[in-house]
């Protein structure tokens, strides 16, 4: 059964999502400060972690911040304004989706569905080579001069999207399609947000070249 993490203040909302979770055949743990959730965190054994952006301590950007030092579990965060520049902030320091506040519990169940379901997926032991950059599609990992890389899964699910089709220009549109979960109201700097991100985690590699007022293509030639 795959296990939450929840960092949020409200008791009531973890008590209410984790009976509703178990329905669904996910096992929820919660955590009221950040502090708490981050030494739960560093225990290991969570599949995903749902992020309140309102936290006492340190706000959730923070937090989000303080996770990816050292892990590169799915976070969903939640903004209870809903106000697009939290999004854009949470997805510059590696958040995988949002939800703002209030939701309801099956839109985000659905979501963190769809992030395990990716997470999981098994493709079929294909290992991708461009030069110094190989991508382990079994593994869903990927690594640059034998080092590997550190990436969030929505960091990872674009650069497959980009490296199965090199030379492809991939329009926004087509990259926000293929990466459900970004909200389409910011579409154009969710997408922006990432490639930038994306492409300082493949420094000093140069592979994903940008195509004026059309979007992004991949640069790598296939081995």
């Amino acid at each position: 059964m795959p296990s939450i993490l929840l960092i949020d203040d409200d008791e009531r909302l973890a008590e209410l999502l984790g009976r509703y979770f178990t329905k669904h055949g996910l096992m929820l743990d919660f955590a009221l400060r950040p502090s708490v959730g981050l030494a739960r965190l560093s225990s290991g054994g969570y599949d995903l972690v749902i992020l309140d952006v309102m936290l006492p301590e340190k706000d959730g950007f923070e937090v989000c911040r303080d996770i990816r030092v050292n892990s590169d579990v799915p976070i969903i965060m939640l903004t209870a304004r809903g106000e697009v520049m939290d999004r854009v902030v949470g997805l510059e320091l590696g958040a995988d989706d949002y939800l703002p506040k209030p939701f309801e519990p099956r839109e985000l169940v659905a979501r963190i569905q769809r992030i395990l379901k990716r997470s999981a997926r098994n493709g079929g032991g294909n290992v991708l080579k461009f030069g110094a950059l190989t991508i382990d599609t079994e593994l869903q990992s990927a690594a640059l001069s034998g080092e590997n890389l550190s990436l969030t899964s929505m960091e990872y699910r674009l650069l497959t999207l980009l490296a199965t089709r090199p030379g492809k220009t991939f329009s926004r549109d087509e990259i926000l399609n293929q990466l459900k979960g970004i909200e389409t109201e910011i579409f154009s700097r969710s997408v922006d947000i990432l490639v930038s991100r994306l492409r300082q985690k493949l420094r000093p590699g140069d592979f994903i070249r940008t195509v004026r007022s059309n979007g992004y293509c991949f640069l790598g030639k296939s081995e």
